[in-house]
């Protein structure tokens, strides 16, 4: 219950909180930059080094993978049944609907519902959702803009250059070398802090103005999103036969509304950034109510 009310009171702080001008407008930005270039890092050298790994671990890889593929389709088939849509809008919601918030809503709920310990399944879906964004998802950027060119040097740079990656990788190198163990403590308070904070900063970053004109376009990018996405991992899962708890973080990972990053990079390239910030805003608010019917569903499937 606590983590719970935990949610709840960290995302009404960041509203309160913006909405009485008493912070900077782009006082998340530096929030952010903590959760990304210091928390996150530390989750991943605080679970990484100590996941048992085995081919069951490839389901959580593989998801954010088989879901972005989907809502491309499902986009593409979309704006083509519906023609009209701009170019730059057909971009935005290929990247709010196909990608995941893992991390900021993600690790939160999985540790309300499945407890602190199961983060380090929910790392690998989350390391793996950031790479489609990078590369993928900046691709489908460029050209749904045209506002540079596409270039492989640019991709390979953000990729490379990202903390939470590079991360990832040398906590899964260099426990092989160095023992990291006693450095576990700063860690574990170093992580503590992903789960309020980007709460907080989601909080502050909530907007529902003008939703009325992009309602056609919300409800198909949240009914995939919240719900059509978890079933194709679900689907998944039921096809490999895995009924463990690594099948249940890999749909639950998939059930959460749409990465916060992927507004970021709709308002760098103007992919109309208004529908991609509702589509995130209202989403994060719906998956509370989606997330709990997808939690009673897995434990009704797999008890």
């Amino acid at each position: 219950m606590s983590n719970f009310i935990l949610i709840a009171l960290c995302i009404a702080a960041g509203i309160f909180f913006r909405r009485s001008g008493s912070l900077p407008k782009d006082a998340h930005k530096g929030i952010n930059a903590w959760i990304i270039n210091i928390a996150l890092p530390a989750v991943s050298f605080k679970y990484l080094p100590y996941i048992e790994w085995n081919r069951e671990l490839l389901l959580p890889a593989l998801a954010p993978v088989l879901v972005w593929l989907c809502a491309w389709l499902y986009i593409t088939l979309y704006t083509r049944l519906r023609p009209g849509i701009s170019k730059a809008t057909q971009g935005g919601l290929k990247l709010v609907t196909g990608l995941s918030n893992t991390s900021f809503v993600g690790f939160p709920l999985i540790t309300a519902y499945f407890g602190e310990q199961q983060l380090g399944i929910a790392i690998i879906s989350d390391q793996v959702t950031f790479m489609l964004l990078s590369t993928i998802g900046i691709v489908v950027a460029i050209r749904s803009s045209q506002k540079e060119q596409l270039n492989l040097r640019n991709v390979a740079r953000k990729l490379f250059r990202f903390p939470p990656l590079i991360c990832c990788v040398l906590a899964l190198v260099l426990p092989r070398y160095v023992d990291l163990q006693p450095l576990q403590p700063l860690f574990e308070k170093l992580a503590a802090t992903v789960g309020p904070l980007a709460l907080f900063s989601i909080g502050l970053q909530l907007k529902f103005a003008g939703w009325q004109s992009e309602i056609r376009h919300i409800r198909v990018a949240l009914l995939y999103k919240l719900i059509l996405a978890p079933a194709l991992v679900l689907g998944l899962i039921s096809l490999f036969r895995v009924t463990g708890i690594i099948g249940q973080i890999s749909v639950f990972e998939m059930a959460m509304p749409t990465l916060l990053t992927s507004g970021i990079i709709a308002d760098q390239y103007n992919l109309n950034p208004k529908l991609s910030n509702l589509v995130i805003g209202i989403g994060i608010v719906c998956s509370f109510i989606s997330t709990g019917l997808w939690w009673l569903l897995l434990h009704y499937l797999f008890p």
